[in-house]
């Protein structure tokens, strides 16, 4: 029997090692062939042990489902970390037997993080995890565990409570015994106030696993710098040279920085970062001595990773620049890095959010070989991200990461995590009351209780808007369908148009049509045209960017062009968006009419034009205008593939009255006698403002009468009435009627309308 386990240890299955899911990331757990599991006869919850560089222990589970009949091991960054092997790499796994440990000392895993903590928290944290010296570990949030038919030991180890809000790092300084170990019952465990270096220095600060929505450019980084870094010999087989550089550019709070850092370490290559302020040097020629230093290192210490943040700061174009430094400095970059054919094993990095601000000769290949757009997280990056940031955190059971990833369109990765942090702090503040501060303690029954609620997140959301959002963010509208009476019609268009578009774009796709790109709202002032546009931002759950002519018409040349151009390109940023411009014949009246300064607005025409044209490629962005004077708006404009869908909002009829009626007394105390039927009959071509007009002055006649009023009578809306009338008249509404029989064809045909009639918008006689 003996001989048969000795034996059973022996045997060892070679496998490629390749990324797990965030999901399993800080657990510990290997995902092995079943093939594999058979060859070394382990079940699910035994302890491996993977042999690369160094050695690092591992329980084993099953592999994913789109992995079976693949030879690959699954591990996240810390184990790669621990044993020393990078994605691609080959490892040897063989069964292996962990003790129950006596003693267990750890220290945080980072210099400058120094820690204060009980062993006792510890040791939850860690029940069963297979451990050795010098591994590094992090704690975890309590993750929910679904399979029933876990084994006990790997259940115990995955339910385990949270150590702290945040995921902390831990080095493991010493075991007792030595060898692969687990922490039970009668461990003692000690926890080391500040970092030790251990025997085996390791970088596992960021890897792949803490980073969230990028997994199509890890895969392009990763081919671009980590393979000619780790394998050289390939291209000299090839007989090309390796890439020397690549260009991360996108919106800030991407993660360019992070990712640069994570193939750094994944890579194992040496890391030198260069910031713009720190190269720059008073003294003649110091910038550039610097920067050749900082390569000059990097050569060195091959296979290293030159990292240039913000490179528009010292990269600049020489022809926009007026100081002789900064044009030198760009000379040497441009020749440090052409220079680097005989520097091996050297990769240079450069990430911007200007990328156009560059000097065009770095944006060659043989300086920086490939650009790669970093661009805002879609729906599955976002949850990808929530899931990295709250894995250190206790959730409550309400939480949803998959709506919250749903409701948060336009974050970027900063972002999101400045949401988790806020919501952890809407926690703290919730059991401040309970902590005693003169002590300088926490209860540890306080810190059990300890979670992060979604009542906590949806507090955090009102606080955190999207960055790339923030020059042009208006509040969220609050305004929903159910605020929107009488406009049927023109309510079912919009859904169609935009809230399905935007929220089932497969559909779309599938039968092969394009959405519509904008809707051009027209009737009657005071009809509801800019609430119908806040109501369908609110549904669709889309990024609301509402401006006014006056905020993009400007007296300087081209500054209103460029203001425009500015709009379209931050809504193509936070897709999926909504841009509502008001009053819009004033900003795009019909070229050659020769009113006011006929050069100005014919130049805004024409980028509009071109900007709704090229919204071809801007997936989930939807403009809508409005106007009461539909017939002095660009005609080119009103051509499908502009505004495909002119929407007439027309004067409510009397079933639109009843519910606007109701709308607007939903929070008013009405008397027994008051019969809204009634005066939704006598409020005839009455518009949605003219309705809340009467309402007002009803209950302002109420309180005229008497302060004490409770409730509003049937007589104060009749004094209402006689003081209010419908602001249109039975001629304005017979020439938007006809207008909106012929604004179509006339835009097919790309006429001008003829001006407004005299009648339509003369004064009415009382």
């Amino acid at each position: 029997m003996a001989d048969a386990e000795t034996l059973d240890q022996t045997k060892a299955a070679r496998l490629q090692v390749a990324n797990a899911r965030p999901d399993d990331s800080g657990h510990g757990l290997a995902r092995l062939p079943r093939g594999a599991m058979q060859t070394l006869g382990v079940v699910e919850g035994d302890v491996v042990e993977i042999v690369g560089k160094r050695s690092t222990p591992a329980r084993a589970v099953q592999p994913y489902p789109e992995d079976e009949g693949l030879d690959i091991l699954r591990l996240d960054g810390l184990q790669r970390a621990n044993a020393g092997v990078g994605s691609g790499d080959f490892v040897e796994v063989r069964k292996a037997e962990s003790k129950p440990a006596q003693r267990v000392v750890f220290a945080p895993a980072q210099q400058n993080l120094r820690l204060q903590g009980s062993g006792a928290a510890l040791k939850r944290s860690f029940q069963m995890k297979p451990i050795t010296a010098g591994d590094v570990v992090a704690t975890t949030g309590q993750q929910r565990v679904t399979q029933e038919d876990l084994p006990p030991q790997l259940r115990q180890m995955l339910n385990r409570p949270a150590y702290s809000l945040q995921e902390i790092r831990l080095v493991v300084v010493s075991t007792t015994p030595k060898g692969i170990v687990h922490i039970d019952q009668n461990t003692e465990v000690e926890l080391r106030a500040e970092y030790e270096e251990p025997k085996e220095a390791r970088r596992a600060d960021v890897t792949y696993d803490d980073l969230g929505g990028l997994g199509d450019t890890i895969d392009q980084i990763r081919e671009m710098v980590e393979l000619p870094l780790r394998y050289p010999e390939l291209f000299e087989r090839l007989g090309v040279e390796p890439p020397k550089g690549v260009l991360l550019h996108g919106p800030p709070g991407t993660g360019k920085t992070r990712l640069a850092r994570a193939v750094a370490n994944e890579s194992d290559a040496e890391f030198f970062h260069i910031a713009g302020p720190e190269i720059m040097g008073s003294a003649y020629g110091e910038s550039e001595q610097r920067l050749r230093q900082v390569f000059e290192e990097a050569t060195k210490a091959a296979p290293s990773i030159v990292f240039i943040d913000e490179i528009d700061s010292i990269a600049p174009k020489r022809g926009q620049v007026q100081g002789e430094a900064e044009k030198r400095l760009v000379a040497q970059l441009l020749t440090l890095m052409d220079g680097l054919e005989k520097r091996v094993n050297l990769v240079v990095i450069a990430a911007t959010n200007r990328p156009e601000a560059i000097d065009e000769a770095l944006r060659r290949p043989g300086r920086f070989d490939r650009e790669i757009v970093i661009g805002v997280p879609d729906e599955r990056g976002r949850r990808e991200i929530l899931g990295i940031h709250t894995r250190g955190m206790p959730l409550g059971d309400k939480v949803d990461l998959k709506e919250l990833a749903r409701t948060t369109y336009g974050f970027v990765g900063a972002d999101l995590a400045a949401l988790c942090r806020e919501a952890a702090i809407e926690a703290v503040r919730r059991i401040m009351p309970k902590l005693n501060l003169e002590e300088r303690t926490i209860p540890p029954e306080v810190l059990e209780e300890l979670s992060v609620t979604r009542e906590d997140f949806l507090e955090a959301l009102k606080r955190v808007q999207p960055s790339a959002m923030r020059e042009v963010m208006v509040q969220a509208p609050n305004v929903g369908w159910d605020d929107v009476g009488g406009l049927d019609t023109a309510r079912e268009k919009l859904r169609e148009g935009v809230e399905l578009p935007l929220k089932h774009p497969d559909a779309f796709r599938r039968m092969g049509i394009r959405a519509a790109k904008g809707f051009l709202l027209y009737g009657p002032p005071g009809t509801g045209k800019t609430l119908l546009a806040k109501a369908v931002a609110r549904e669709a759950e889309a990024n609301f960017i509402a401006t006014k002519s006056s905020d993009l018409l400007s007296k300087w040349y081209g500054e209103s062009e460029q203001q425009i151009a500015r709009l379209f390109a931050r809504a193509r940023q936070v897709a999926p968006t909504v841009i509502f411009i008001d009053e819009l014949d004033s900003l795009v009246p019909a070229r050659g009419g020769g009113l006011g300064e006929p050069a100005v607005t014919e130049r805004v025409v024409n980028t509009i034009l071109a900007e709704m044209d090229g919204l071809e490629e801007l997936q989930s962005v939807v403009v809508i205008g409005a106007t009461n004077r539909p017939n002095l708006v660009d005609p080119a404009l009103l051509r499908p593939g502009r505004f495909d869908e002119l929407v007439y909002v027309s004067v409510p009829d009397e079933k639109g009255r009843r519910h606007i009626l109701g709308i607007h007394t939903a929070k008013m105390p009405l008397a027994g006698d008051v019969d809204l039927d009634a005066l939704a009959t006598r409020t005839d071509r009455f518009t949605g403002a003219d309705l809340e007009d009467l309402t007002r002055r009803a209950g302002l006649i109420a309180l005229r009468t008497s302060l004490e009023a409770k409730d509003v009578t049937m007589a104060d809306f009749e004094r209402a009435l006689d003081e209010t009338r419908a602001s249109v008249t039975p001629e304005m509404e017979r020439e938007y009627e006809q207008m909106a029989a012929r604004l179509k064809q006339d835009a097919m045909a790309l006429e001008p309308i003829g001006f407004v009639s005299p009648g339509m918008f003369k004064p009415r006689e009382d």
